[in-house]
């Protein structure tokens, strides 16, 4: 049995982020089973701390948990698309508009090196990197809120979109995203908050019209081979 503590949390949340980032990089699909006996021997702990961390990913959204069968990967019906996306919209609309009124060059700069290394992944040819630095960019921005709250609703929301964009989306080029950022980032810089705020409507109203088409089925990999690829990561919460 696991005894309450640092190591034990950390192993709890070492799973979580692991899971975590298989889902949003859509390696584990939405539907596949998380058996916790399966998960606790590839992560090496015990069944308690796998629910712990499966129990956080349900909070999110991002898993289904049912009484009588594993836990699986959510797959949202395009009713909760709409309202994921509806949230988003408000509150990254209300992001905008405290970033704008903390504006400094020190968030200005900040910003800019997001972008840059948006930039460089999106050159380099690596799409997921770029798909995952895009959404990064959103939860820096409710960081510069000062609003711990507001960024931990954005940092959920995100991850709701992103499993939907799994189900529902059609790829795209990232250099989109990349543009609408940086047209972002031009107008908070110019204290133009209307048209930042135009801007971020447009840049979401854009994403959630990619999430509405099924993408081609793919041969599902097995559990421990997706995991083995994520388990040495570190991912924020």
């Amino acid at each position: 049995m696991d005894t309450l503590g640092p190591s034990t949390e950390n192993r709890s949340a070492a799973a979580y982020a692991a899971l975590r980032e298989a889902i949003m990089e859509n390696a584990l699909k939405p539907g596949t089973k998380l058996p916790e006996g399966d998960l606790g021997v590839h992560f090496g702990v015990s069944r308690t701390l796998i629910r712990a961390a499966i129990a956080r990913l349900a909070a999110e959204g991002l898993v289904d948990v049912g009484k009588t069968k594993s836990a699986t990967v959510a797959t949202p019906s395009r009713e909760e698309a709409f309202e994921a996306f509806e949230v988003r919209r408000a509150l990254e609309r209300e992001v905008v508009r405290l970033v704008a009124l903390r504006w400094d060059e020190p968030l200005h700069a900040a910003l800019l090196a997001q972008i840059d290394q948006e930039r460089e992944a999106s050159e380099a040819g690596r799409h997921k990197l770029s798909v995952r630095l895009a959404a990064e960019f959103h939860i820096l921005l409710a960081e510069m809120t000062g609003n711990s709250l507001l960024r931990r609703y954005v940092f959920e929301v995100l991850g709701r979109t992103t499993l939907i964009l799994a189900v529902y989306g059609v790829a795209h080029p990232q250099d989109d995203s990349l543009a609408e950022h940086v047209a972002l980032v031009e107008a908070l810089a110019a204290g133009d908050v209307g048209a930042a705020e135009r801007l971020v409507d447009a840049h979401i109203a854009s994403v959630e019209g990619r999430a509405l088409q099924p993408l081609p089925a793919e041969e599902p990999a097995g559990l421990g081979e997706i995991l083995g690829r994520f388990s040495g990561r570190s991912v924020g919460a």
